[in-house]
């Protein structure tokens, strides 16, 4: 098994924070082969010595890059361009010709040096938008193995994908793969229509496609997490956030809680206005409720990413200055990562999980959320339609991010549920979460990647 993602996870640690990592590091430990990525450093050279380490029967390969290649890879077309567009952003893409250049010489090289440690019966296995043309440089080096590509986050329709220059080589790349796997149907019909509309490639069934003598599999594979590590995570808080959770409990404070990387997909200036329109329009909640709001940095090199923390800290501080007490703050914003082992806790003691990104792939921090709940006295999950694991968990409280009114009453419906509600949409989530985990994902893409390719006739 080979897998390949931009970064290569630490596969010494006990637990991954990634959803990309979580059960594939397990999963390579148990079959052996290969992790190969970037080493995360912008000050390489590109094409330069690898990082080669064993783990037991795993080979950890780290690549470089160089500071130009840096920009035009990574910042450049991969979260200039490629980030924006997937997530429907239209207005904050920044296409230019070097971006793409960069973007395929950096995978041109990383097919190159993999190619040296693969053997003909490798599994291999690429991850996510900076790798999509990966596929198509191995079959150039005369790689016949079986490829499979995972996307983790959102695929936009034809019409907004098309507003990329080079959006015939991105499909054109992953009809080079034997699986093409997304988060949700949503994606699976916007790459269908594509490939009918602007494609050669032939539907021959329901989820499969030919192109000359060769055919791809497009499905969609859910990611999911592992639900009984993060419970029994949640029920070992530490000094800090036990006092925490006592001193709210003493003054009949309830908690709201949202965590999410500081990103423009995320909608969080959105979820702060609905906090402060709940408080304007039910002011029995003040004093009642606080909103904790962790937001990590991520790629502040680029100035959508400056500009998003600028407008949270101001509605914050703009929020906090009109409602705060003395001895109540509605706002509390943390923009730094906290641990897993921390975070854990925290959901199982809030009454209100707060997921409403504007567009995301799957977002596991909603069924982290569930998993982490006590099921005698369970927290409610407000989570948005543009989610990805909206498709699957029908028992939160569902909202329009872009609807600020809407999301304050969900918001004040879920603080103020029935227990013998609350109980029963939280066994059925529950029972999503634990059946289609982190396993039941792995298990599915994989044997469908290991699966002979079936013969088939043209569909219709």
């Amino acid at each position: 098994m080979v897998i390949v993602s931009n970064r290569v996870a630490d596969l010494r640690a006990s637990s991954q924070s990634g959803g990309l990592a979580v059960g594939l590091a397990d999963a390579l430990k148990e079959r052996g082969g290969i992790w190969f990525g970037w080493n995360g450093e912008r000050e390489g050279v590109t094409g330069g010595d690898l990082n080669i380490e064993s783990i037991g029967s795993v080979e950890r390969i780290e690549a470089q890059i160089s500071p130009q290649d840096f920009s035009d890879y990574y910042l450049g077309y991969s979260n200039s361009v490629l980030w924006p567009l997937f997530h429907y952003r239209l207005d904050l893409v920044d296409f230019r010709p070097a971006y793409f250049e960069g973007y395929q010489r950096v995978n041109e090289m990383f097919a190159r040096q993999l190619a040296t440690f693969l053997r003909e019966d490798d599994v291999i296995w690429v991850h996510d938008y900076h790798l999509i043309p990966l596929a198509s440089f191995l079959r150039k080096l005369g790689c016949k193995q079986r490829i499979g590509f995972f996307l983790h986050i959102p695929f936009p329709p034809p019409d907004l994908l098309a507003a990329s220059p080079n959006h015939a080589e991105l499909v054109d790349g992953l009809l080079e793969y034997d699986v093409v796997g997304f988060q949700t149907k949503t994606d699976v019909v916007n790459l269908k229509s594509y490939l009918r509309e602007h494609a050669s490639a032939v539907q021959v069934a329901e989820d499969r496609f030919s192109i000359g003598e060769r055919s791809v599999v497009v499905d969609r594979f859910p990611i999911g997490i592992d639900a009984a590590g993060f419970t029994a995570l949640a029920k070992q808080a530490d000094e800090d956030v036990q006092v925490d959770l006592m001193r709210r409990r003493v003054l009949g404070r309830r908690q709201i809680i949202g965590v999410d990387r500081l990103d423009y997909s995320k909608g969080l200036p959105e979820r702060l206005k609905a906090f402060g329109k709940l408080l304007s329009t039910h002011p029995e909640m003040e004093k009642a409720v606080t909103f904790l709001q962790i937001a990590p940095p991520t790629r502040e090199e680029v100035d959508a990413y400056s500009d998003i923390r600028m407008e949270l800290e101001g509605l914050a501080g703009s929020i906090n200055g009109q409602f705060a007490d003395f001895n109540w703050t509605p706002i509390r914003y943390i923009h730094r990562p906290v641990a897993r082992d921390k975070l854990a806790p925290l959901f199982r003691g809030s009454q209100v999980g707060f997921i409403t990104p504007l567009r995301d792939g799957m977002n596991l921090v909603a069924k982290e959320y569930v998993a982490a709940q006590n099921p005698e006295d369970p927290g409610v999950l407000v989570l948005s339609q543009f989610a990805g694991a909206a498709e699957e968990m029908h028992d939160a409280l569902i909202v329009n991010p872009y609807d600020i009114d809407h999301m304050a009453e969900q918001l004040h419906r879920a603080l103020t549920m029935p227990l013998d509600e609350r109980r029963r949409r939280h066994e059925t989530l529950m029972h999503h979460v634990t059946t289609q985990d982190a396993q039941a994902w792995l298990q599915s893409y994989l044997k469908t990647l290991t699966q002979d390719e079936p013969e088939y006739g043209a569909v219709g």
